[in-house]
């Protein structure tokens, strides 16, 4: 998996933690509903969106667990967000 980059890429409002936007990829911060972590991307789609897919604790907030897409979750790493 792509290491953080050290800096969040949201143009606009963002519910995500600080310190997890900066360690995500970009193309990460991408796929994250631009109404939960604003990236100014308008290509997004919300597929499999509004169930959480975590197996275990996540320091990922519920709201945003409900809001993205399955595909999106299963990027997180495993001790950020499980999904395996």
């Amino acid at each position: 998996m792509p290491q953080g980059t050290d800096q969040s890429h949201a143009v606009g409002d963002s519910i995500v933690p600080q310190k997890l936007q900066e360690k995500l990829p970009q193309k990460v911060e991408e796929k994250v509903p631009n109404k939960i972590h604003d990236t100014g991307d308008l290509s997004q789609t919300t597929g499999n969106a509004g169930v959480s897919h975590a197996t275990g604790n996540s320091a990922v907030p519920k709201v945003a667990q409900e809001a993205v897409p399955k595909g999106v979750e299963e990027v997180l790493p495993e001790k950020v967000h499980p999904t395996k």
